[in-house]
């Protein structure tokens, strides 16, 4: 087995709130979500993401996220991570398999937003020096905003277990607008 680790953390695509009087959990993906979803399925085949496994919300917006994505591995599609803050989805990861070596979170805000924070400490200053110019300035771009359709790659060497804030390395992050989908 691989001795680093990779968490993929996607914020479900754009709801839709045509109808406002739609139950939260019920709201579907709207149209630009729909077109963000396709651009994220062809940047993430051809990055070749394939978790192992998936943690994802029951709400109909990140099924559809998940669905359009099209990854393969495990899913698990629960309620209770709808409703899940930072500290219990860490929870949830710390429980995975000791022989995962990766794995798909698709949820909501704020708790992606600050599951990345988390993960990686935080802020620009966790990934201090010249090298690591660009990771920091996404890491203050997450602080801003984590926006619907984000995709953050962590990458780590600990056990799932061992999970901890500053434990990982933001290794990529990838917005749909910047995939030029229209």
């Amino acid at each position: 087995m691989n001795d680093e680790r990779r968490l993929y953390v996607l914020r479900h695509a754009k709801s839709s709130w045509d109808n406002p009087a739609q139950e939260d959990h019920d709201r579907p993906l709207a149209p630009r979500g729909q077109r963000a979803v396709a651009a994220l399925a062809t940047y993430i085949a051809n990055s070749e993401i394939r978790p192992q496994i998936v943690l994802c919300s029951s709400a109909r917006r990140t099924r559809e996220t998940l669905e359009g994505v099209g990854v393969g591995g495990a899913h698990r599609i629960e309620r209770r991570f709808f409703e899940l803050g930072c500290g219990g989805m860490l929870d949830e990861l710390r429980a995975l398999p000791a022989d995962t070596e990766s794995a798909m979170v698709v949820g909501h805000n704020p708790t992606m937003q600050r599951l990345v924070l988390k993960l990686t400490g935080g802020s620009a200053t966790h990934n201090a020096g010249p090298s690591q110019q660009l990771v920091g300035e996404q890491l203050v771009e997450i602080e801003r905003k984590f926006p619907t359709g984000a995709l953050a790659t962590l990458r780590f060497s600990c056990q799932w277990a061992e999970l901890a804030s500053g434990a990982a390395q933001l290794s990529e992050y990838v917005k749909p607008k910047a995939l030029q989908f229209s």
